[in-house]
């Protein structure tokens, strides 16, 4: 009896505070809000600088963060947005160390593969470890290790966690940082039928959660990347900022990252030739629009000759129309060309030809060729005569060098044709990629050796699918994707606070300071996160903090407006300001609540 009256007296002890603790915290006498009117002259991008200003964030070292009060009620809406569709979806979360060894990273393969971004070092012992920057290797190790039977399957594990990837230059602030919060999940199942149908169930959950969110996003063809496996999507956050360019078709529902769009040659064949061979003299003509300009044609007319280091330590050229450019995925799957693609230097290029790189042409170069399918179709065109300031015009395939050997190199541009309606053409918009979806196969459980019996008695691999969204780049995302002049603005459901009222006149009048204690009450009440502006500042002072934070509506009570029964609400998004009844205003705001 003694323990449960303790219990009790915990319980009611607990509430109290908790109470006590809701009401303090929402007022910005009490809040740790830490604004400021200028961006640091090392923030590069409106998300970076935004953040910095509103007091979301502050940088420990290049590309590690602290994030503040602000910034963490913002990652929280996001990581709980996440959470609840993960769920929904059948995903179990769990949570897997940072800290990884290096053992399980060489059976993959990848401890070398995966380059200087791994951040390794030594324990005490002398043991290799690595940061985490992912988690194939330690959730497949423990899947092979508690996972017998076929019986036990389908499962899939996510967790939310830190990452670290040491980047060779953070920038943008959280976009592109060193350490950084991620939400990862990983399926197992028996087949390539059952891989499918866990890959859809996260590719619907990922639609929902970008949703939910309140965003803008795209789903997109992609490719594998470093994490490897047969298929993949990447999501984008649509804005004009982004740095990855998005082939779109506005017919169809065709989406595809421009390095993943399949083209096919945009002329059928090839014409006749009808110009011979010419040198002439192009004095400081270094680029192929200064060439073309000099010259009077048009850059499809002309050829760029790329020179990448190629495997067995050989130099190979690359021919693509003017107009176009090289796709590194692409070309990175050709047998001749290393990976990853590297860029001969210029003191390479010079000693291979004895000219500099403005002047390089496929005519007698020594080297292997491979061409874009467009280069390869080009008749009496224009490229580098591997002589200082000259070049060769009227050159033909066949005539004045060999035959290419052709394959699609290039990137899709504004105006190709869309791969699913060749009477469609693509549009090119911006993006930023804040989520990955794969079906890896039996990639990483063949390299571990992770197995379970099938229905058979049977022992096979597992069949991987790997769903990856960061929290933290989510957010700089939504930035960039909704902001003004003034600051942010919040989609609803990741705005720190939905209201924020600000009283003007609040410690001088009694009259003001009854009715917004009353409101800021009322609202808590009915679950709607508000701040209480109860700082002595200047309204002027007070309304673009306000704004540069992002609080999706403002109430202004003011002794002017509560002498006429109505106090002034105003939209962030739009901008709009309306009065409203003093006693209508909280059920207006439950309505707006809902809203973007």
């Amino acid at each position: 009896m003694a323990k449960e009256l303790f219990l009790c007296y915990l319980a009611k002890k607990k509430a109290k505070l908790s109470e006590k603790d809701k009401f303090i915290k929402m007022r910005t006498s009490n809040f740790f809000l830490t604004t400021l009117k200028e961006a640091p002259a090392e923030s590069e991008i409106i998300s970076h600088q935004l953040m910095l200003r509103a007091g979301l964030i502050r940088q420990v070292a290049a590309g590690i963060y602290n994030w503040l009060p602000l910034g963490y009620r913002v990652l929280k809406k996001v990581e709980n947005i996440v959470r609840m569709e993960m769920d929904i979806a059948g995903a179990l979360e769990t949570l897997l160390p940072a800290v990884q060894p290096s053992e399980l990273w060489k059976e993959s393969g990848r401890w070398d593969d995966y380059g200087p971004e791994l951040l390794r070092f030594p324990d005490r012992h002398q043991r290799d470890f690595c940061l985490g920057p992912t988690h194939e290797e330690v959730i497949t190790n423990l899947i092979q290790s508690e996972i017998q039977s076929y019986r036990q399957l389908p499962l899939n594990l996510y967790q939310i966690q830190t990452k670290f990837r040491d980047e060779i230059r953070p920038r943008f602030g959280v976009m592109r940082s060193r350490e950084f919060i991620m939400k990862d999940a990983y399926s197992f199942d028996i087949d390539a039928d059952g891989m499918q149908i866990s890959y859809q169930k996260m590719y619907d959950a990922y639609v929902r959660i970008f949703e939910n969110l309140g965003l803008e996003a795209k789903a997109v063809e992609a490719d594998s990347g470093t994490i490897g496996g047969n298929f993949s999507h990447e999501f984008h956050v649509m804005a004009n900022t982004g740095e990855d360019a998005i082939a779109v078709c506005n017919s169809c529902d065709y989406a595809a990252n421009v390095e993943k769009v399949e083209l096919a040659p945009i002329l059928k064949k090839r014409s006749r030739p009808l110009k011979d061979l010419n040198k002439v003299h192009t004095p400081n003509q270094k680029s192929i629009d200064d060439l073309c300009s000099f010259l009077k044609i048009k850059s499809n007319k002309a050829l760029k000759t790329l020179i990448v280091h190629g495997t067995e330590d050989k130099l190979v050229a690359i021919a693509i129309r003017g107009d176009h450019e090289l796709n590194p995925i692409k070309a990175e799957k050709l047998k001749q060309i290393s990976k990853p693609l590297k860029f001969a230097n210029y003191d390479e290029i010079e000693k291979l030809t004895n000219t500099p790189p403005g002047s390089i042409g496929p005519v007698n170069l020594q080297i292997p060729l491979v061409a874009d399918h467009d280069a390869a179709l080009l008749t009496d065109f224009v490229c580098g005569a591997n002589e200082a300031d000259y070049h060769l015009t009227g050159v033909n395939w066949g005539r004045d060098l060999k035959e290419p050997d052709a394959y699609d190199l290039r990137q899709a541009a504004d105006g190709d044709p869309c791969p699913n309606e060749k009477d469609k053409t693509l549009l090119i918009r911006r993006g930023i990629e804040v989520g990955h979806v794969f079906q890896l196969g039996s990639k990483y459980s063949k390299a571990l050796n992770a197995t379970f019996l099938n229905n058979k008695g049977v022992s096979q691999s597992f069949q991987m699918g790997c769903y990856g969204i960061g929290i933290t780049r989510i957010i700089a995302a939504a930035i960039e994707q909704n902001h003004d002049e003034n600051g942010i603005i919040w989609p609803s459901p990741l705005a720190p606070f939905q209201v924020c009222i600000v009283p003007i006149g609040y410690t001088k009048s009694s009259r003001v300071r009854e009715y917004t204690e009353n409101l800021y009450n009322n609202l808590l009440e009915v679950n709607i996160e508000t701040l209480l502006e109860d700082r002595n500042e200047r309204p002027g002072v007070i309304f673009s903090e306000m704004d540069l934070i992002g609080i999706p509506h403002r109430i202004v009570v003011s002794e002017r407006g509560l002498k006429n029964g109505m106090v002034e609400y105003r939209n962030r998004r739009t901008g709009e300001s309306t009065d409203y009844s003093s006693e209508e205003i909280i059920d207006v705001l439950k309505a707006l609540r809902a809203m973007p």
